[in-house]
């Protein structure tokens, strides 16, 4: 900012004070707003960086067979302190000596107050060892996220109920049977997603219950009318209570709408045989993508075993080609690794985000089209933060670093 203060050969006293009051309040509003607008942009990419390298860090552990661990940033508390200060002194050269010229100077000081909470005990156990439900599948499903990449990452196994297939298929590349039709199956979905022809819904059907007219009074059946359907039959002197019900969620190729009410409470009592962390799939024949026709479950897992295994697929279990199955139309995307790692022992030049541990670096393989590794990070950070929970837990060994 430039201020004129020579539009007069002399300038008086009083002038030359309020000319200098009025640079000062310019400048401080100038350089208070551009100090923190730079504080707030920084402390955000620290703290995004830091979860970046602490997710690669533990990938790395998980693949030297060490434990994992994980800190949080729980506050950032900064104070800035803005001074200035301004004055006038005679001009050195000049034939008038009553020429003044300003002088001013100033300082800003940061004082920012970290506060990082270690993720142990029963927080370690909520947010890395608990599986996923279905609930958090449902969410990323909903927002455009290829459900090949999610459940490679995800689930770690895929249950078949029908006579022809049924058993357990491990996502893991070591049993080669249920590897490899477990990847065939993802990647069957994948192609129904393509088709935009994949429903990701709830099942809702309508429960009922029949009683004796006699066994309920007044005061019952009013308060029963907040939550269900009444219906009075005078022949047999009985009531019918129904209620839509939100049941468990359930992968198609068609629109669970389209089923009878036995149907869905059918799935549903099928479903609820399961575990909680079961995501129900049922790919019929006469849909797009029922030349295969499908029937089961994945089970998902712990956030502690994606990054497990990710970590053993480095050398100790590495991934490889799988074919799509034979009534599987062709699809974009199919690479080897859920998530491809660089692991040098320099620093890789090309990686934007590294970390060292041991003797290793360890990095995101740089890939060329469809940055699939990218994108499986940017889910994986996305999967972290949702088994966000308050990190200020009493009895935590919190960490609080001054600068």
């Amino acid at each position: 900012m430039i201020f004129n203060l020579y539009q007069s050969p002399v300038l008086t006293g009083s002038a030359a004070k309020w000319l200098l009051m009025l640079a000062l309040g310019s400048l401080q509003g100038c350089f208070s707003p551009i100090a923190l607008d730079r504080a707030v942009i920084e402390y955000d990419k620290a703290t995004a960086d830091i979860l970046s390298k602490q997710l690669l860090l533990n990938i790395a552990r998980s693949h030297q067979h060490q434990p994992m661990h994980f800190t949080g940033v729980s506050n950032i508390a900064a104070t800035f302190n803005f001074q200035f200060n301004a004055g006038a002194t005679p001009a050195f050269t000049g034939e008038t000596g009553s020429l003044l010229t300003p002088v001013f100077g100033g300082s800003i000081s940061e004082n920012p107050t970290i506060s990082i909470v270690p993720i142990e005990g029963e927080e370690f156990t909520r947010r890395l060892l608990t599986p996923f439900q279905e609930s958090k599948l449902t969410m990323l499903l909903r927002q455009g996220v290829d459900v090949d990449l999610l459940l490679r990452l995800l689930a770690g196994e895929l249950r078949i109920y029908d006579d022809k297939q049924a058993g357990i298929y491990l996502n893991k590349p070591g049993d080669a049977e249920g590897y490899r039709l477990f990847r065939q199956a993802v990647l069957h979905l994948s192609s129904i997603q393509d088709r935009h022809k994949l429903f990701v819904e709830p099942l809702m059907f309508d429960q009922q219950w029949t009683l004796p007219s006699e066994s309920l009074t007044a005061q019952q059946m009013a308060a029963l009318q907040k939550d269900y359907k009444i219906e009075y039959q005078a022949e047999g002197k009985q009531v019918t209570l129904s209620k839509r019900v939100n049941g468990r969620i359930l992968l198609t190729n068609y629109d669970p709408a389209t089923l009878s009410n036995d149907e869905r409470i059918r799935l549903e009592e099928e479903a609820d045989q399961g575990a909680v962390n079961d995501v129900s799939v049922d790919i019929r024949p006469g849909y797009p993508g029922g030349e295969w026709p499908i029937h089961g479950a994945f089970r998902l897992r712990s956030f502690h075993n994606v990054l497990n295994f990710i970590g053993q697929s480095i050398s100790d279990d590495p991934e490889y080609t799988v074919a799509k199955h034979p009534q599987t139309p062709n699809v974009s995307e199919n690479p080897v690794y859920a998530m491809a790692l660089l692991v040098r022992d320099d620093e890789p030049s090309s990686a934007n985000i590294s970390v060292q541990f041991g003797d290793w670096y360890y990095a995101l393989k740089p890939e060329t089209g469809y940055q699939w590794n990218r994108e499986g990070f940017r889910l994986l950070c996305q999967i972290f933060q949702m088994t966000m929970t308050d990190l200020a837990q009493q009895g935590a060994p919190v960490i609080t670093i001054s600068k």
